[in-house]
């Protein structure tokens, strides 16, 4: 069980607030819209790392450990996990801090995998090296 004296891993990519229309009829935040900004921290540090375009290729299992509430600041890290000729393995984890407490939870995570792309979409090597 995650606490708030738990500590995100990696960077943080993603930092936005949830708000009313992007809740589900229970009034939690729907768990698509928890996807997508998983989706962009992890496309915004495989960009990085690439130093070019990337696509989404597959996720691993999620399972949401905690719902996200309107208020809620979700704040998403990411950390390249392992690089291969074309593709990289990034592990997105997305954190709650709680409104009006200022708790944070761990919400969930996935490893993504991402493939660098050149303008015409096909896969193209991603650099040995990071981008200083």
């Amino acid at each position: 069980m995650t606490t708030q004296t738990d500590a995100p891993r990696g960077e943080l990519m993603v930092r936005t607030i949830a708000m009313p229309a992007d809740t589900n009829a229970n009034g939690d935040i729907f768990g698509g819209w928890v996807l997508s900004q998983m989706d962009q921290a992890g496309g915004i540090a495989g960009v990085e790392r690439a130093q070019g375009r990337v696509v989404t290729v597959a996720l691993d299992a999620m399972q949401f450990i905690r719902p996200v509430r309107v208020g809620d600041v979700l704040c998403v890290y990411t950390e390249v996990e392992s690089v291969g000729r074309t593709s990289m393995k990034i592990h997105v984890e997305a954190w709650a801090r709680r409104f009006r407490v200022g708790v944070r939870e761990k919400v969930t995570d996935a490893v993504f995998t991402f493939v660098a792309i050149d303008d015409a979409g096909k896969p193209r090597p991603v650099p040995v090296q990071p981008a200083a």
